[in-house]
Order: C-alpha cells, then sequence, then structure tokens
C-alpha cells in the first residue's frame, strides 16, 4: 500500500502543500495541464527553489493576470459545479470535494446560515482552488491510497481577513480542527490556514506521532512565505510502502489469540449394526489429515464413552495396528459417533476412543513482498 505522510511540524497550507507534494514527485506537467481546465480567471503558476533555515524546499506562487480583476468572493455551491463540470476524473473529483467540503461546513457553522449559500473570501481566490484541486492532482499522481499526518500546530495571535482582525487559530481553521490532534507552537502567526485544515480534516486517515512503519520512497519539501526564526517554515511530505513485516505480524498474531480452523477432514461417522452372538471385525479408519499424526495403540481393555449411546456391554479389544477382533454377545445399538475436538492453542488433541492424536501445526509465513523560478501561463 502506497502512503504519504504530513509532516507538519510547521503547519500546512495549501501552496505548501502543492509545493511539497511535487517536489516529492507528483507530475508537474500533468497537475498544469489538468488545472488549465478550469473556467475561472487566468493565472501562472511560478515553482521556486527557496532555501528555508538550511532546507532547500519548493515555493508555489499562483500569479495572476494583472489584467482581469479576479472575483472577489466564491459561493460554495459554484465551486462544486466547477469541480464536476470541468472533467477531472473521479478520484480528483471526490479529493477536491472532500477538502471544499470541510471548509464549507465549517464556515457556514460559524456564520449559522446553510452551505448553499457560504460565500468564500480567501478559500473563494483563485490561487486557494488551484491549491486544493492542484493537492487532489498530485495525491492522483503519486497514486497514494492512505494519507497520515502528524498532530498539526495551528499558531497564534491574530491575522487580517476580509471580516476585520481575526483571532489565530482563524474560526473556520480551528472548526475544522475539531477531533483531531493539534500541537503547540510558540509563534504568534498563523502556521496552519483554513486550506491547510480543509486538506487535513477532508484527507488525512490516520494521525501519529512519528513517521509510520514504512518503506520510504520520496521526500519533498513545500516552503511557506513568511520565515521564521528558529526553524524552517516547510512542509515535508513523506511517501513509500507501508512496512509488509508489519501486516505479517499482524496475521501471525492474530493466528494464535483465535481459534484454529483446520483444513483438514473430521472422520467420517461410524454406522454399526450388529447382529447378536457373532464375531466380527473391526477396522480402524484412516483420518485424511493433512498433519502427522502419531497412533499410540494400547493394548488394554476399554470402554468407550460416546455421546448419545447405550451400551450395555463390556468389550475385550485385542489391538493389532488397525484390526480390532472381538465377539459380542449382547444387545446394543451403536449411533453415530460424535468425536470431540479439545483445541489447544499451537496444537489440537483429538479424544477418539483411547486413540490419541497430537497434532503440531507449524505456521508458514509467507514473504510477499530545479533551480530558479519555473513559470507556467495558464490562460482561459
Amino acid at each position: 500500500m502506497k502512503i504519504l505522510y504530513l509532516d507538519c511540524f510547521s503547519g500546512i497550507s495549501g501552496d505548501m502543500t502543492l509545493g511539497a507534494l511535487v517536489d516529492a514527485g507528483a507530475d508537474r506537467h500533468y497537475i498544469e495541464e489538468e488545472l488549465r481546465k478550469i473556467q475561472i480567471e487566468p493565472f501562472t503558476l511560478e515553482w521556486r527553489r527557496v532555501n528555508k533555515r538550511g532546507i532547500s524546499a519548493l515555493k508555489l506562487d499562483v500569479i495572476l493576470d494583472p489584467h482581469t480583476p479576479p472575483a472577489h468572493h466564491r459561493h460554495y455551491s459554484e465551486i462544486v459545479e466547477m469541480i464536476h463540470r470541468v472533467g477531472f476524473n473521479e478520484r480528483v473529483v471526490k479529493l477536491s470535494l472532500a477538502i471544499f467540503e470541510k471548509i464549507g461546513v465549517a464556515e457556514a457553522k460559524i456564520h449559522n446560515i446553510p452551505i448553499d449559500r457560504v460565500h468564500f473570501h480567501e478559500v473563494g481566490a483563485i490561487d486557494s482552488i488551484v491549491d486544493v484541486i492542484g493537492v487532489a492532482l498530485a495525491i492522483d499522481s503519486l497514486e497514494i491510497e492512505k494519507i497520515l499526518s502528524s498532530a498539526v500546530p495551528l499558531g497564534s495571535g491574530t491575522v487580517h481577513c476580509d471580516h476585520g482582525i481575526y483571532p489565530v487559530p482563524a474560526p473556520a481553521t480551528l472548526e475544522m480542527m475539531k477531533g483531531l490532534p493539534i500541537a503547540p507552537t510558540s509563534y504568534s502567526l498563523e502556521m496552519t490556514t483554513p486550506t491547510g485544515a480543509g486538506i487535513v480534516s477532508g484527507l488525512v486517515d490516520e494521525f501519529a506521532k512519528g513517521l509510520p512503519p514504512m518503506i520510504v520512497e520520496s521526500i519533498g519539501y513545500g516552503a511557506g512565505t513568511r520565515d521564521l526564526p528558529n526553524q524552517p517554515n516547510v512542509l515535508r511530505v513523506v511517501v513509500g510502502q507501508a512496512d509488509p513485516y508489519m501486516n505479517k505480524w499482524q496475521v501471525h498474531h492474530e493466528e494464535f489469540s483465535h481459534e484454529h480452523v483446520h483444513g483438514h477432514h473430521q472422520p467420517e461417522h461410524h454406522h454399526h449394526g450388529h447382529s447378536h452372538e457373532h464375531g466380527h471385525g473391526h477396522h480402524h479408519h484412516e483420518h485424511p489429515h493433512e498433519r502427522n499424526h502419531g497412533h499410540h495403540h494400547h493394548e488394554h481393555p476399554h470402554e468407550h464413552n460416546h455421546e448419545h449411546h447405550h451400551h450395555e456391554h463390556s468389550h475385550e479389544h485385542g489391538h493389532e495396528h488397525h484390526h480390532h477382533g472381538h465377539s459380542h454377545e449382547h444387545g446394543h445399538e451403536h449411533h453415530h459417533h460424535e468425536h470431540s475436538h479439545e483445541h489447544e492453542r499451537g496444537h489440537e488433541k483429538h479424544s477418539h476412543g483411547d486413540h490419541s492424536h497430537d497434532e503440531k501445526h507449524p505456521h508458514v509465513h509467507h514473504k510477499h513482498d530545479n533551480d530558479g523560478p519555473h513559470h507556467t501561463s495558464i490562460r482561459q
């Protein structure tokens, strides 16, 4: 299983996520070509290699056309309709809508209005729309099957937005992070944006305190806009395969914690029709077990204790290998013999009359095994 881990030690935003995923190997050409389908005002994608306190990271900026004024805001319903209309593949549509839905639901609750009437300001701007859909395209490009994340620092202080001065984290950001692990930070600034919170709350399957068990394939760093005084302002993403040995261990663990189901046939029930005052020979039935049985036949008289049997006789059996010779001078009826199995962990013991079969079941485990800015002009 291919997994993605978001290491949000400096928070998360839309542009940081898209930059990090492309740095980790997402197909930039595919992302740019698909983003051309968006029927909104023209924009340019600028990719730059920057250094954030010693770490080389990819910085993405969405540059608007200075001759085309951007839309002030867009309604949630308008964005949903656009995503459905432009012709992305099913997975990109699903990922994009999952992010926007989280943001829309949070905004609707904060403003106490129906979700269809929610209009996005910053999130509805072209750069945020490109970030969200670009992240969905990048995840699709990398063929990610599961997303994990660290705890997310949100920041503190205040931030300026279209509504005025708001506390950090912004109300929508905090609303989306309900029920999810957040981390403390000493910085009095916005570490996680509403778009970043939408990505985390909409896409992350699990949270981990550190890197999950995995085989690392690629690592990417996406740069934020600010510079932090004591740490690099980057989002690190790690892409790889989930640790196959962990899954094997879990299967092994479950084998020992549940009752065994063995792939062998139970012995056929014996139907004995006895005529009285006669001698007859019993033939011992070979049990087609797929295990090696050690049969120990004791030469001594014994009594059979079968469920639902009524015996009013005594047997004197002389056992030599698998042939029993004895005579009966009595009246009795034999019904179906029920064999009881006593299961023990790691082995199974069958009590068939006086035949003691000890099975040892070996568990076989199978091993499965660019420097400088790059500008891409996208005009509609």
